[in-house]
């Protein structure tokens, strides 16, 4: 989520001149800092096997590696590749590439004065290692030093959004109207009003921009597109919310973001032959896996001691590697799998006491409420008492909350 200017240089989503970044959607699909992911020393960085890297993006991506290789401690060099391996990782789901994109920046680590650029960067890598404070002390310092980088302002908006300090997201919006436009504005006001219990309001918005001259480009569309989904899944018309994701699947079919957010609408709205098809894909994430594992243990197919087995082995490998952030695809296997409930909910709590996102909001109740320990889920009765959020999946369950705490 975010919002920025479209350029060349920019690979992720672009909404007109003001790219909007998936920074929320990147950073949520984690939680809680535990102990840093593992990061490769710069000798041992491969780029590993990639439907991107081996399309389109190759060429550019092993240019940018080839650059960096050839004088690690070049700034330029560094910063450039680091963003090729961070655009990758946010454009497939797959948070491998941040580490890759963290082992560029290493010598630059702990540099207190960059450039724009670097700081930006950074801060970029910072935030998917869920380092929110340390990502937004690089945003401002890059801002402080270029204050026209459309970009910047829009993660700095998605990270507000993510902790919830309403505040400063509006004054992002509205910075972000004064200095790119009145549309730019808007788009982010709509993320806004998603999150505020005004999704409704929303869906006009997002209608009206995926339809201007200006946003018709790839970026522009791929992040419209999953906005207005969302927008529509909150204001409870989730056909129409289907049908948004599937078309725009049919055209940019390598879109994770979109194509996860379809899956797991899916899985929700009792459709679990559509959620396995749609997401399996190959070399799917973990994100996909196991929405598969929740599709196949409805449809009894015979796949899910299968599919189980293959998460129990990433998260295997994950923890031999020494990787200590909480990933929402761990919390959704321990929660909706039903692999590990009491896990699910501790890892549920620490993920929410650091950043808040709906989904996670409802993974934490669902836990809470299958343990039968409602109170538990107050945090987020309080999260949605202040900003008046709903949607149909977390609405229904905050009932059942206040049922069993007895309206308290």
């Amino acid at each position: 989520m975010g919002l920025a200017g479209e350029a060349s240089t920019v690979a992720w989503a672009t909404v007109g001149r003001a790219a909007v970044a998936l920074a929320v959607c990147a950073a949520c699909s984690g939680g809680a800092v535990a102990q840093t992911r593992y990061v490769p020393p710069p000798e041992q960085v491969v780029l590993a096997p990639s439907s991107q890297a081996l399309g389109a993006q190759a060429g550019p991506l092993r240019e940018a590696e080839r650059g960096w290789r050839r004088n690690p401690n070049d700034l330029a060099a560094a910063v450039r590749y680091a963003r090729a391996a961070f655009v990758l990782g946010l454009n497939e789901g797959d948070l491998r590439w941040y580490g890759t994109a963290k082992a560029a920046l290493l010598p630059l680590w702990t540099e207190p004065s960059l450039s724009a650029e670097g700081h930006f960067l950074r801060g970029l890598v910072k935030q998917g290692f869920h380092d929110f404070a340390g990502g937004l002390a690089d945003f401002n310092a890059s801002l402080a030093l270029d204050a026209d980088r459309a970009e910047v302002w829009s993660w700095r908006f998605a990270l507000h959004l993510l902790q919830t300090d309403l505040a400063a997201a509006r004054q992002d919006c509205a910075s972000m109207a004064q200095r790119f436009g009145p549309d730019e504005g808007q788009a982010c006001e709509a993320t806004l009003m998603v999150r505020t219990g005004q999704a409704v309001q929303a869906v006009g918005v997002f209608e009206r921009l995926v339809q201007l001259p200006g946003f018709q480009g790839d970026g522009a569309q791929r992040w419209l597109r999953f906005h207005q989904g969302q927008a529509l899944w909150a204001a409870g018309q989730p056909a129409r919310a289907q049908a948004v994701w599937t078309t725009h699947l049919q055209a940019q079919p390598r879109d994770h973001g979109a194509r996860l957010a379809l899956v797991e609408l899916l899985n929700a709205t009792g459709q679990p032959a559509d959620a396995r098809r749609w997401a399996s894909v190959p070399n799917p994430t973990d994100a996909l896996l196991v929405q598969q594992l929740l599709a196949s243990q409805v449809l009894k197919d015979g796949t899910a001691d299968r599919l189980t087995q293959a998460m129990v082995q990433r998260l295997a490998a994950r923890e031999q590697r020494g990787e200590g952030l909480i990933e929402r695809p761990d919390m959704v296997f321990f929660i909706r799998a039903a692999h590990d409930l009491p896990r699910g909910l501790k890892l549920a709590q620490d993920n929410w006491a650091t950043q808040q996102e709906p989904v996670d909001g409802a993974l934490l109740v669902e836990a809470a409420l299958r343990l039968d320990q409602p109170e538990a889920a107050r945090p987020v009765l309080d999260w949605v008492a202040t900003t008046g959020y709903t949607d149909p999946v977390l609405q229904p369950l905050l009932a059942q909350v206040r049922q069993r705490l007895g309206g308290r």
